[in-house]
């Protein structure tokens, strides 16, 4: 598949991620659809893309406006939509067994030469290769957040990945008008092996007293240039999905290294999971982040 072969694009998931993919593509003039099992979670996608489709275009003239990007996606809880498309990317929750499931439909209902990726922080991709009959159509894409804006995507090259297929995702995201680098398959990749450590022991570092929230976040945007600190991030990802990860890299390596933060743990199971709940490590109100109230 070449740029100028994608007509359409299928995106499996519409979370937080799986929404802002859709958005990427729409915004880029490509036809998409979005799928999700529940109605409810379409409708909320359908809101949110246009509400940030809004925002995005006040601050980059050159984006489309909230009714072009909507007019091109298609909202739909019946996989078997996707049979036409040109490519698919796969976000749905970071657990192997859902993927599973997921990735064999998928591999039933798409033609055979059409690329595959799946959205993933840690799972590695020639394990999810696995899943399906073509293994070799199979490539990881991980998008940061938020997609739509965020100018870099990771394309991992699992064991059996096509130069077809790697070729057709690189073309996909220049489409997208976004830059990629390719890496080789490993759990976590490049950023997230490292993203996760670096998250995980700030964690530990407030755990253990060291420092308060706010004073380790400081500290890396002032003596780093970060634009946020490593708790905020953390927020921003999601504090579930920050240890759905942790505990991917933690079974696949083996190495105590990789092992969540119990600050981590009480906070998932808390429900306090970061921006998208308006509350983590911070507390956000109307986009407001008011005091830190991790103790």
């Amino acid at each position: 598949m070449s740029e100028q072969t994608m007509n359409i694009m299928g995106v499996v998931g519409a979370g937080t991620i799986g929404m802002g993919v859709a958005h990427l593509f729409a915004q880029a003039g490509v036809n998409t659809v979005l799928i999700d099992r529940y109605d409810v979670q379409l409708e909320a996608a359908r809101a949110q893309i246009r509400q940030n489709a809004r925002m995005y275009a006040l601050v980059q003239k050159n984006l489309a406006d909230a009714d072009v990007v909507v007019g091109h996606l298609t909202f739909s809880t019946q996989l078997s939509d996707i049979a036409g498309v040109d490519f698919v990317i796969e976000n749905i929750t970071e657990n192997v067994e859902v993927k599973t499931a997921v990735h064999r439909e998928i591999d039933a209902i798409v033609r055979s030469d059409v690329p595959v990726a799946a959205n993933t922080s840690a799972i590695p991709i020639t394990r999810i290769a696995g899943f399906g009959k073509h293994p070799e159509r199979v490539i990881g894409m991980h998008f940061m957040n938020p997609p739509p804006i965020m100018p870099m995507v990771e394309i991992i090259r699992g064991t059996h990945s096509s130069k077809s297929a790697l070729g057709a995702a690189e073309a996909a995201v220049t489409r997208a008008g976004k830059q990629s680098i390719t890496v080789n398959d490993s759990p976590g990749f490049v950023t997230n092996r490292v993203m996760m450590l670096m998250v995980n022991e700030a964690m530990f570092l407030v755990h253990e007293g060291v420092a308060g929230v706010q004073e380790v976040d400081r500290l890396f945007k002032t003596c780093f240039g970060h634009k946020m600190g490593p708790l905020e991030t953390a927020d921003l990802i999601g504090l579930d999905t920050v240890k759905l990860s942790l505990d991917i890299l933690y079974d696949e390596f083996n190495d105590p290294k990789y092992r969540p933060c119990p600050l981590l743990k009480r906070l998932v199971y808390a429900g306090h999971t970061g921006r998208k709940v308006g509350r983590g490590f911070h507390v956000y109100w109307s986009n407001r982040k008011e005091a830190n109230h991790v103790e």
